[in-house]
């Protein structure tokens, strides 16, 4: 502290309490003094400023205020009429310590000063520990902590039965789909084929013998929640801990601390460890080796989410080790129900629906309304993702809430706010199209286009054609793949269709997108309407069957269809006996395919078994 104090002279400093000028030498001295005294509430001491500071005192009768300045009587003592009667006071001491009791001022104010510090320690401690619950308050998922009403909570946790004013939309500190988000199952809506009452899964919960999943779904459809609700129920049955991670940030380092952790925890409390990882398709190959040997003895519990097929994104090991669950887009019916549990909770009214507490006064004042249309229209063009469809509702309200704020127009901002579908189209933009350009969706897509067009569907042609384009997808890569369908499928039943596609890519490749998304679909319907052929298809793959079953070395080429470019290679019986097709006027006898495989037709071939 001597380090921050300004010096008022060359051979003084000055005492940042008091603002006295010291000797350098005795101002730790005076400080401590100095101090004591502010905390203290300027209490008098007998203890003189150039003493140091005296030890702590063993008195076992003295009790030590858990408040600066402030000495609660010992249980031999009377009570003292006021707080600074019972300061100056006294206090009587244990007759086993009396002859360490001589200087009976020093070790009063001693006392005093104990209590002081101790006092402060207690503060500071409980504000430590205040701090700290809050943090585990919003580390914890929000179904572990029924009440937060600390007032140093980072943020609100929202349970469906909390009301909360819907002007608190402003002022919040997470996204809406993050503040209700679900910690039951009953409050979990639109993957009744994974939780059902009837499942597997939901009789594994209900037992506590969760398995090691892998959980896999679009974005918005409730992975992390569900991930959320295993671990408040964990938790209230104190069955197991409950760990979260996330692989865009987590790394080997802080997987083995916790799996280090899960060691300790099973073999000291006899307690499971649930290793929640989202994202877990971000860890590499090498990285989701770490967690083999621990899933396979049951060390920990591994849970882990992606969006990614876990068939092509996680270990084949990892994957023979968990149970995956696939969690579908959410239906409109289930994003309804969403959207009901959102209004509801944050006492938003939905025009023209009749409530039981519709003529019922607010107790927040609540004067804001939504149309039940602009409710229909989230559930429809949120594509089935409830995060978009939340954060969407908020991004709507808050806009109208702003706009009707008082200010100095004369708007008072007691007028009724309605959220129109308008509100809600502006919110949103456009439908919000589910499409990974290297992802499932992607492969999904053009499977479905191709499939399209073979069965000659133009109409659902053109849809898929417009899934991908809008989605973001390369129109190049869609123009091969065009390519590929000319010969595949259409073939020499049209032997047009081959040029057609070129031209498709190399238009598209001099104009790009958005123009070159005609050409494509001029492309596909021709495609579709053409005529289809596998016959090309078929024998080539006939003729990689037959060159992959050979057993033994494969037949040499007939000497007549070699060529004989020297003298030796002539002697040796190059080209001998080879009938130039041109020289003669009529079809010419000649065999051209192997002894071994004269007579073999590939259009027709079928391969023989292994």
């Amino acid at each position: 502290m001597a380090s921050e104090m300004t010096s008022t002279a060359p051979d003084s400093v000055q005492c940042p309490v008091c603002l006295k000028d010291l000797e350098p030498s005795s101002i730790n001295r005076h400080l401590d003094v100095c101090l004591l005294g502010t905390s203290t509430l300027s209490i008098p001491s007998t203890t003189d400023e150039s003493e140091p500071p005296l030890k702590k005192s063993r008195i076992s009768g003295e009790a030590v205020s858990p408040r600066p300045g402030v000495n609660r009587p010992s249980a031999n003592s009377p009570p003292s009429s006021s707080s600074s009667a019972s300061v100056s006071a006294t206090p009587s001491s244990s007759s086993v310590f009396s002859l360490f009791q001589a200087n009976k001022s020093k070790v009063q104010s001693q006392s005093e000063r104990n209590g002081v510090l101790l006092g402060k320690q207690n503060e500071v401690s409980a504000v430590n520990k205040r701090v700290k619950r809050n943090l585990q308050i919003d580390s914890e998922p929000e179904g572990t902590t029924e009440k937060s009403q600390l007032s140093g909570s980072v943020g609100p946790i929202v349970k469906a039965s909390h009301k909360i004013p819907p002007r608190s939309l402003l002022t919040m500190d997470k996204p809406l789909a993050e503040t209700l988000r679900p910690h039951t199952l009953e409050e979990y809506f639109g993957q009744n084929k994974v939780v059902g009452q009837e499942t597997l899964f939901r009789s594994l919960l209900e037992s506590q013998e969760i398995p090691s999943l892998i959980l896999w779904g679009p974005p918005g459809c409730g992975k992390t929640t569900l991930a959320h609700i295993i671990s408040s129920t964990s938790k209230k049955k104190g069955t197991a801990r409950f760990v979260t991670l996330s692989a865009t940030n987590a790394s080997v380092n802080d997987v083995r601390e916790v799996i280090k952790q899960a060691q300790n925890e099973l073999r000291l409390c006899k307690r499971k460890t649930i290793l929640f990882v989202d994202e877990i398709h971000r860890f590499n190959k090498s990285q989701q080796d770490t967690f083999l040997p621990h899933v396979e003895c049951g060390t920990i519990i591994l849970i882990g989410a992606t969006t990614e097929n876990p068939s092509f994104q996680v270990n084949s090991a990892l994957l023979s080790r968990c149970r995956v669950l696939v969690l579908e887009r959410l239906s409109v019916e289930a994003m309804g129900l969403i959207l009901d549990r959102a209004v509801d909770t944050l006492r938003i009214r939905v025009q023209g629906r009749h409530t039981e507490d519709t003529d019922q006064s607010d107790e927040h004042g609540s004067n804001i309304f939504i149309e039940q249309k602009a409710l229909d229209t989230i559930a429809f063009l949120c594509d089935g993702d409830a995060r978009v469809g939340l954060n969407s509702l908020q991004l709507a309200v808050q806009a109208q809430v702003n706009l009707a704020r008082p200010d100095s127009s004369g708007h008072d901002g007691s007028e009724e706010i309605v959220v129109k579908e308008e509100h809600i189209k502006e919110a949103l933009q456009r439908s919000h199209i589910l499409y990974d350009k290297a992802g499932e969706e992607h492969y999904n897509c053009i499977s479905a286009l191709h499939k399209s067009m073979r069965g000659s569907h133009e109409n659902a042609s053109l849809y898929w054609l417009g899934r991908m384009l809008e989605g973001g997808e390369d129109p190049l890569y869609v123009a091969r793949r065009l390519v590929r369908f000319a010969s595949e499928d259409v073939g020499m039943a049209d032997p047009a269709a081959l040029p057609q596609a070129v031209s498709a890519f190399q238009a598209c490749h001099f104009i790009g997108m958005p123009e070159c998304e005609v050409i494509l679909a001029q492309c596909v319907i021709y495609l579709a309407r053409a005529p289809k052929s596998v016959d090309v298809y078929s024998a080539y793959s006939n003729v990689k069957t037959c060159l992959r079953n050979h057993k033994g070395p494969l037949p040499s080429v007939p000497l007549h269809l070699r060529n004989a470019p020297t003298r030796l290679m002539k002697q040796l019986g190059y080209a001998k006996g080879y009938k130039y097709n041109p020289a003669f006027s009529g079809p010419v006898e000649q065999e051209y395919l192997p002894e071994e495989l004269r007579g073999v037709n590939f259009f027709t071939w079928t391969p023989s078994g292994p």
